[in-house]
């Protein structure tokens, strides 16, 4: 099976600093990659990449396949007509994604337009109501015209998903879409993007710090660290049998009900475990860096 996306050799730079060295990626049509680490791993500017929503002061390197194109190679009409089309993203904190000045409906609806213009103003308005009832918004009807701030969190991270996938993409990026929510919300929402992924056939790439999370969502996970990748494989193999001293070091950093309250938290391996090394395979579909 050809991947839907492959990134390959990607590098990211901004003036003298690598963000992203040499990242080599793929994610399978239907399929879910957890990538995680700790903030300022290169994560999020991988999915802004991916996007081609980086500052142009970016400097990139490699290859970003999406369906066999070359996305690092297109216009910048080619990748909007891809963006928001066959792939979206659900971005962190929906209170600033979102316009707080527009309502809901509308901000649904344009998402439509921008990339639908021929559908009538009737044919726009019920793909809204139905995405608001994907996401399990209530009362979606009566609240076309609600703006952002009258929906609890939940709800507001609700209309993001529904904006993203309004317009049937084949992959989905979360860049953190449960950080600023609370556990019940929280396992809510994990388990929208679980029925979406089945309904629709989505592809996802899931990004997040909180490996508990990932282990709900992911299929695979890759694990980076100060822009390198040490780590990836199937989401059992990484759970179970974690091979770079990086990834035992915040597996063993998640506090369970067995924890000493007394002890002090573990700590994340030092930079000196974590960089450099070859990239090699450990077993079927588990590779790992050192």
């Amino acid at each position: 099976m050809s991947a839907l996306l492959e990134l390959d050799q990607l590098s990211i730079a901004f003036q003298n600093r690598n963000a992203v060295n040499e990242l080599t990626l793929r994610i399978e049509p239907g399929e879910s990659l957890g990538l995680v680490g700790e903030s300022g791993s290169g994560k999020s500017v991988t999915a802004l990449a991916i996007l081609r929503l980086l500052d142009p002061a970016a400097r990139m390197h490699g290859s970003i396949r999406f369906a066999g194109r070359d996305l690092l190679s297109l216009s910048s009409d080619e990748m909007r007509k891809i963006r928001g089309r066959e792939i979206s993203m659900i971005f962190q904190e929906p209170m600033t994604a979102l316009n707080p000045v527009m309502p809901i409906g509308e901000q649904i609806a344009e998402a439509i337009r921008t990339h639908q213009p021929e559908r009538s103003r009737r044919e726009v308005r019920d793909a809204v109501i139905e995405a608001m009832t994907a996401v399990a918004l209530p009362e979606p009807e009566r609240r076309l015209g609600d703006y952002p701030h009258q929906f609890s969190g939940g709800q507001r991270q609700r209309i993001l998903i529904a904006m993203a996938i309004v317009n049937r993409p084949r992959l989905l990026i979360a860049d953190e879409p449960t950080t600023a929510l609370d556990v019940t919300v929280q396992a809510q929402i994990l388990d929208l993007l679980a029925d979406l992924r089945e309904r629709y056939s989505l592809a996802m790439l899931f990004i997040s710090h909180d490996l508990a999370v990932v282990s709900q969502v992911a299929d695979r996970v890759a694990v980076m660290r100060h822009g390198l990748l040490l780590e990836e494989g199937p989401k059992t193999a990484i759970f179970q049998s974690p091979q770079h001293a990086y990834t035992r070091s915040l597996l063993g950093a998640i506090p369970t009900l067995r924890t000493d309250k007394d002890r002090p938290l573990a700590t994340l391996a030092g930079a000196a475990q974590t960089d450099g090394g070859e990239w090699r395979q450990y077993a079927d579909g588990h590779w790992v860096r050192g």
